[in-house]
């Protein structure tokens, strides 16, 4: 089993900076892929960003490239979400996310069911 903690999250104003922080335990050993995920009051989950556990290549949604970078610690067991030139539209419970070994991802990867394991959430919200 694995478990994933978020922390970070917070009120800002639009163009504001948060880093959001994501700390894993447990069976670490297997995760071969993390992001994070979103969710905006009244909308689906939507994928941000995908990290490899292995060689770092990072996928990002189009909506986020050039503003979010996704990172990782693996001596803290840690992934990091910077967020720049936020903007009121990225207002949303971000979720850290983890998965096992599977196929195509970078074909897969912003479908919530890629994802084996899901963090509790962390409040994001900017305002204008």
């Amino acid at each position: 089993q694995v478990q994933l903690v978020e922390s970070g999250g917070g009120s800002v104003q639009a163009g504001d900076s948060l880093r959001l922080s994501c700390t894993a335990s447990g069976r670490t050993s297997a995760i071969y892929n993390l992001g994070w995920f979103r969710r905006a009051p009244g909308k689906e989950r939507e994928s941000v960003a995908v990290i490899s556990a292995t060689t770092s290549n990072t996928i990002y949604a189009d909506s986020v490239k050039g503003r979010f970078t996704i990172s990782r610690d693996d001596a803290e067991s840690t992934i990091y979400l910077q967020m720049n030139s936020l903007k009121p539209e990225d207002t949303a419970v971000y979720y850290c996310v983890a998965a096992n070994y599977k196929t195509r991802y970078r074909d897969t990867w912003s479908s919530s069911t890629f994802y084996d394991y899901w963090g509790q959430g962390t409040q994001v919200t900017v305002s204008s």
